[in-house]
């Protein structure tokens, strides 16, 4: 089913294209094809409420000025039985029309009837859709780069769900490897440690509180039980004890952010499992693995890189590239159409790499999206904040919680593109003033509840739209709010499509401040009747749509601040 936008926009094209085939029979124009109509939103209100380009598509196969065919077009538009209230030829052809507001009303009995349903669109039309995030190695907490993958994907994950995409999140566990192999080591000296024995400390070793605190519980509770094994039985038994806790206190502290996934998956039943040798084998015989100076080698020359990669070791072990490579073909075997990865910049110059391993492998590059998430500082009275009290190492997600809140992190981590460094200003995060976008958002949201409350109180009910003149709502700043709830849908639509979570963000932000507008400057409840029905109607229409946005967001709509 079209949106309210969509009809006017469809209505709004028709005729503009009926403009244009009258002005062909009449001969003022001589085209051959009709282009895209494009309508967009013009960024000043004095533009109007839509303009397109048309005339400036038209104009090679005129072989017209753009502007003269504006002028033409704008002659054969309809004067009556339109939304069009007056048009405009604008700069070197935009034409501007202004429509009337009738049309407008319609929003607000939309979106109450389609309650938390409103801004969900169709366009993603039901495509299979994987989002990985975060995956964290299990051997240490999650830090800050960890925290804005974590709200910046499931943000995505939300919105793209809302635009009608069938999404699926998943976290990898980097179970394998080298690193698994220096936590192995470890937590095998602080286990001896914690027995008092002086074993020195491995020196690529994780050196992280939460290893020691791990292994001194362990020790309390089991003693010596583990020192009648043997140096690599130990270190086995110790990571299978360590990772399942790990992974049971990430899981802990993502729910704790708003963030679970559908999908927790482990490199390392990707090795024992067999998948790993079998795409390996799969590229020697596609001719893309080559072996050379012991090793075997993938040949990403061959998909533009400057160096081919090495796949398997001299030792015969495979790398985290042949890995990965694997990995990502079985996200495409799973049925995947598409797949995103929201990845640190320092993972930058894997992006080709990875997109040449899924070519060799037969699948479309284009299929595998990366986004890439810039750095982010956190700042303090404008210095920058280094360390952490808890762990003494660096600031965690738990640390960043439990000072500022969920909603505040998460909302400052999605309010900028990926694309943007962020500094996150840990005072303005908890302030309760205008300036914290946050809190500026969830505060029109409780003002809007603290409306409709007071009516309840003053037994004022919620009006039928059958009797409400919602043409009083006729002053810009209510007409504003209109326009603004009328773009959610395709503001959704528009970030999923982008892969652009931060849009909503800043979407909430623009909503919240009409809405502060209209409450600082009209009343509701003491107003005459029929001006006070329609803002009742009004203001509940703005609730349902700053909860969706915040929903979306995966932040609180607080009732009261």
């Amino acid at each position: 089913m079209k949106t309210i936008g969509e009809k006017v926009q469809q209505q709004l094209r028709e005729v503009i294209e009926a403009a244009v085939m009258q002005a062909k029979e009449t001969g003022d124009l001589s085209i051959e094809n009709m282009p895209v109509i494009n309508l967009e939103v013009p960024r000043e209100k004095t533009h109007g409420d839509y303009a397109t380009n048309i005339a400036m598509l038209l104009s090679k196969q005129a072989r017209m000025a753009p502007r003269k065919i504006a002028e033409i077009i704008a002659d054969h538009l309809p004067a009556e039985g339109t939304l069009i209230e007056g048009m405009e030829v604008a700069g070197p052809g935009f034409i501007n029309f202004f429509l009337g507001n009738g049309w407008l009303y319609e929003v607000i009995q939309d979106i109450c009837q389609k309650g938390d349903d409103y801004g969900s669109t169709h366009v993603g039309a039901g495509e299979k859709v994987q989002i990985e995030f975060v995956s964290a190695n299990p051997t240490g907490p999650l830090h800050m780069g960890n925290a804005r993958g974590a709200a910046v994907g499931s943000v995505l994950a939300n919105v793209m769900q809302k635009a009608g995409y069938e999404v699926t999140k998943e976290f990898y566990i980097n179970d394998a490897g080298n690193q698994i192999i220096k936590f192995g080591q470890s937590l095998e000296a602080r286990y001896l440690q914690a027995l008092g024995q002086d074993v020195p400390f491995p020196e690529q070793g994780y050196k992280g509180q939460d290893v020691i605190d791990l292994m001194e519980i362990l020790a309390q509770q089991e003693g010596n039980s583990y020192l009648e094994m043997d140096s690599s039985q130990r270190q086995e038994a110790l990571i299978t004890y360590a990772l399942e806790k790990k992974i049971i206190a990430m899981k802990e502290d993502l729910h704790g952010f708003g963030v679970d996934y559908d999908v927790w998956f482990s490199e390392e039943a990707l090795h024992t499992s067999g998948k790993v040798m079998q795409t390996l084998d799969s590229l020697k015989k596609k001719g893309y693995v080559y072996e050379k100076e012991d090793a075997y080698w993938f040949k990403a020359t061959a998909f533009g890189e400057e160096k081919d990669e090495v796949v398997i070791r001299s030792n015969g072990v495979p790398t985290y590239f042949a890995a990965d490579i694997a990995y990502h073909y079985d996200k495409f075997e799973r049925g995947f159409d598409t797949v995103i990865n929201i990845w640190g910049a320092d993972h930058h110059g894997h992006v080709s790499r990875m997109k040449g391993g899924m070519k060799a492998m037969g699948v479309d590059p284009d299929r595998l999206e990366v986004i890439i998430m810039q750095l982010v500082r956190l700042v303090r009275d404008g210095e920058q904040v280094r360390m952490s009290k808890r762990s003494g190492e660096m600031i965690t997600l738990n640390d960043l919680v439990d000072e500022v809140g969920k909603d505040a992190a998460r909302f400052f981590f999605v309010m900028r593109n990926t694309d943007s460094h962020l500094d996150f200003d840990l005072e303005l995060a908890k302030s309760q003033s205008n300036e914290n976008p946050v809190y500026y958002v969830q505060y029109a949201h409780a003002r809007t509840h603290g409306i409709l409350q007071q009516a309840y109180q003053k037994e004022v009910c919620m009006p039928a739209f059958e009797s409400v003149d919602l043409s009083c709502l006729s002053a810009e700043v209510e007409l504003d709010l209109i326009k603004k709830m009328l773009e959610f849908p395709s503001e959704i639509a528009d970030a999923a499509k982008n892969r652009e979570p931060h849009r909503m963000a800043r979407y909430a932000q623009d909503l919240a401040g009409l809405f502060h507008s209209f409450y600082n400057n009209s009343r509701v409840l003491g107003e005459e009747q029929t001006i006070r029905d329609a803002r009742l109607i009004l203001v509940h229409a703005v609730q349902i749509v700053l909860r969706n946005t915040l929903d979306i967001l995966g932040i609180t709509a607080p009732e009261r601040m």
